[in-house]
């Protein structure tokens, strides 16, 4: 079996309880708002400023933050500008005051699209049953879903996850009744008896089970589809490699601690995500975090793990009209920024 489709093994991840997902597309809106930081003096030439890498709140990302408050990550090489959204990061990548930034791989295709040259460089997270389609009782099937109210946040993850569900449900959008709300607004809608279901994920997800919904698609049924990326800028690669290989050597540092001390990252991050400690390892839940070793296997070799995914995802994103055409694929991936010493691990 391949080391993508094996993205729940247990050398990817040694954490049983490390699964989840809080919106990394929305997830600042759960917790208040951030205000984004990423705006550069004109005036800085490229050699005279740390690389930037855009970012919004959300637990895939969160080792590379712990990184940052402990000091494992050098900002005289890297800084990293907390946005609201993913959209805000992928704005500021377009109009050239960040270098990199944290996004799904799908969001990658769409920038890519726009004319942004891009490279993935890490694997932050694999969402691996975070996303779901949750219904009220008396739904139980995805064909009961014709006419009823459906939640979905107007992302493109979204998108996405609405997509595979009309296609393995045999649905069309005709036959729902969609309401676009970010997913701050999910529990409230749901209370308020204004939806029979929602595409949602943590926290909000347990909130709804718990209340008696019943899962009817998660993202474990389109494997290796929501994938977060840390994407760099094609042409500052190179005249930054030292800073990239320093920000994701942190990030994996921080991912070990949290691996090996869970309890105490655990209270070290909920500050930053505004949760309580006791609540920060369960909003894991259903995400895989690759390490370095697992990382390198996905990303090197001539024909790469994540090539064979990414061409499967821009197909699939063609056919659900949230791509005009395919991706060529080229200069999207590069290994030579992992550490060193996890290639042969």
């Amino acid at each position: 079996m391949s080391a993508m489709n094996n993205a729940e093994s247990p050398d990817t991840f040694h954490l049983p309880m490390l699964r989840s997902s809080r919106s990394r597309r929305r997830f600042v809106k759960l917790l208040g708002g951030l205000g984004a930081a990423w705006a550069l003096p004109a005036c800085e030439s490229l050699a005279d400023k740390p690389v930037s890498i855009a970012s919004h709140v959300w637990v895939g990302y969160e080792p590379m933050f712990l990184a940052r408050s402990e000091g494992w990550l050098d900002e005289k090489q890297v800084r990293i500008f907390e946005t609201t959204a993913a959209t805000e990061s992928m704005r500021a990548l377009a109009e050239g005051k960040v270098e990199g930034a944290a996004l799904t791989l799908d969001e990658v295709f769409k920038a890519r699209q726009e004319g942004q040259k891009l490279t993935v460089v890490m694997i932050y997270n694999i969402s691996a049953g975070a996303d779901m389609l949750l219904a009220r009782a008396g739904i139980a099937s995805l064909a009961d879903l014709k006419g009823k109210r459906i939640g979905f946040e107007q992302s493109s993850v979204g998108e996405l996850m609405l997509s595979e569900i009309l296609r393995t449900g045999n649905l069309s959008r005709d036959d729902l009744k969609l309401l676009p709300l970010s997913v701050d607004k999910h529990l409230e809608a749901w209370n308020n008896n204004q939806l029979d279901a929602a595409v949602t994920y943590e926290p909000v997800a347990s909130e709804l089970l718990a209340q008696g919904a019943s899962k009817l698609f998660d993202s474990r049924q389109i494997p290796n589809t929501i994938i977060d990326v840390l994407a760099m800028r094609t042409d500052v690669l190179d005249s930054h490699a030292s800073a990239i290989r320093q920000l994701i050597q942190s990030h994996f540092k921080a991912l070990d601690h949290l691996t090996r001390n869970p309890q105490d990252a655990a209270y070290r991050m909920a500050g930053h995500l505004k949760l309580k400690a006791e609540d920060v390892l369960p909003a894991f839940k259903g995400l895989v975090l690759p390490d370095a070793a697992h990382n390198y296997r996905l990303l090197a070799g001539t024909t790469p793990e994540l090539l064979a995914t990414a061409r499967k995802l821009s197909a699939v994103m063609v056919k659900n009209n949230l791509l005009k055409e395919n991706d060529f694929l080229n200069s999207l991936i590069r290994a030579d920024f992992l550490p060193a010493e996890a290639r042969g691990r």
